[in-house]
C-alpha cells in the first residue's frame, strides 16, 4: 500500500497506465475487432482515457472506496494480513472505475444503442468481466510489485543515510 503521495502518484501511474491501456484494447476489439487501424485507435483515445482515469482514482473513486472500506468494512480477519486489504480494496475500486470508465467510453464514442440504460448494463458487465481479473491477477500483482521496489529501495536509502558515520582521531 502506498504510505505517501508521492508514492499514491506512482501506484496509481502504473495500475491506471496498464488497465487503460488494456482495457481500451478490449473495449476497441469488442466494438470493432482486431482491424489494420486497431493500434491507431487504441493509442490515439489512450491519453484521455487515462488522464480521466486518474483523476476518477485520484479525486473521486479512490477516496470514496477508502472512505467506505476503512471506516465500515475492514475487520480483524483482514488485518492479519496485508494482501486481504489490498484485494478487498482493489475489488471496490475495480467496481467504481468500471462505472465511471463505461460512462466515460459511452460518451467518447457516442455509443448509446437503442436504449441508453441497456447499452450501459451491457457495456458495465462486459468491462467488470474483463477488468476484476486483470486487475487482479496482472496489473495489481505489477502495480504493488513495482511499489514495494520502490518502498525497499527508499528504506535501504534512508537507513544509510542514518548510519552515524564513524570517525577515526589519532
Amino acid at each position: 500500500m502506498p504510505k505517501n503521495f508521492k508514492e499514491e502518484l506512482l501506484f496509481t501511474a502504473v495500475m491506471a497506465g496498464l488497465m487503460v491501456l488494456v482495457m481500451a484494447g478490449y473495449n476497441i476489439a469488442l466494438t470493432d475487432g482486431f482491424s489494420h487501424h486497431f493500434i491507431r485507435e487504441v493509442l490515439v483515445g489512450y491519453p484521455l482515457a487515462l488522464i480521466v482515469a486518474a483523476i476518477c482514482d485520484l479525486g473521486i473513486i479512490g477516496p470514496g472506496v477508502k472512505f467506505i472500506f476503512f471506516r465500515y468494512i475492514i475487520n480483524d480477519y483482514m488485518k492479519q494480513k496485508q494482501i486481504r486489504i489490498a484485494l478487498a480494496i482493489s475489488c471496490m475500486m475495480v467496481a467504481g472505475m468500471v462505472t465511471l470508465m463505461s460512462l466515460f467510453g459511452m460518451i467518447v464514442t457516442q455509443n448509446f444503442g437503442g436504449n441508453v440504460f441497456l447499452t450501459y448494463l451491457h457495456t458495465w458487465i462486459f468491462n467488470l468481466f474483463m477488468a476484476l481479473p486483470l486487475q487482479l491477477l496482472i496489473v495489481g500483482p505489477i502495480a504493488r510489485a513495482i511499489l514495494g521496489s520502490v518502498q525497499k529501495r527508499t528504506a535501504l536509502k534512508t537507513a544509510t543515510q542514518e548510519q552515524p558515520v564513524e570517525t577515526f582521531e589519532d
